[in-house]
């Protein structure tokens, strides 16, 4: 995994998910999507692997994590595994700074295009998605365990000019709409599951 700046967010810092974080992680993942949750070992697999995967959580002043992300990267085609952010810090911009981080990472990595699954339900997380530029290219039919279909979305790297925005301007977005034109979406407010 390649270091992760220690970004500052509104919940503390940004930082690389290491092995001590993930008990945390593991309790936030069943409380945040008691369905699909991943378990221990899963994530311990994700981080075993630094070559392909890159990890990151957000704390806050406390060290607590209130958030966390994870990326796959086979070039030339990267995957946001999961995003997260505990409901009380949704809308603070935390989601934002963790997508931009993965796709940072993934041009780093070589990739060619972003993929991500998102509910089909929700779809405050989708507009933030389509806000970051991700597009819808595909549905796969009860992906998930409740049987609620997945939306595969997809950002082309060689269009992407940056984060469109930020803290209360990508929570607002998720809020009222598409935002800003430099297209769309991520996920930062809300339970933001990109699996």
């Amino acid at each position: 995994m390649n270091a992760a700046p220690n970004t500052g967010t509104g919940a503390g810092r940004i930082r690389a998910m290491t092995g001590s974080d993930l008990a945390a992680v593991e309790e936030l993942e069943r409380a945040l999507f008691p369905l699909d949750a991943w378990p221990l070992q899963m994530f311990e697999d994700e981080l075993a692997q630094p070559e392909t995967r890159s990890y990151y959580v957000a704390v806050d002043a406390l060290d607590r994590v209130v958030a966390y992300a994870g990326l796959m990267c086979i070039e030339p085609i990267a995957d946001v595994q999961t995003i997260a952010v505990v409901p009380e810090r949704e809308g603070q911009g935390i989601g934002t700074q963790l997508l931009t981080l993965l796709i940072e990472e993934a041009g780093r990595r070589k990739a060619k295009d972003v993929l991500l699954e998102v509910r089909a339900d929700n779809p405050r997380a989708q507009r933030l998605y389509r806000w970051f530029g991700f597009e819808q290219i595909h549905v796969r039919p009860r992906y998930y365990r409740d049987g609620a279909d997945a939306l595969i979305m997809r950002l082309e790297l060689d269009r992407w000019v940056g984060a469109p925005g930020a803290g209360a301007e990508a929570g607002q977005a998720a809020q009222t709409g598409p935002a800003p034109q430099t297209e769309p979406a991520q996920q930062t407010d809300e339970t933001e599951d990109a699996r």
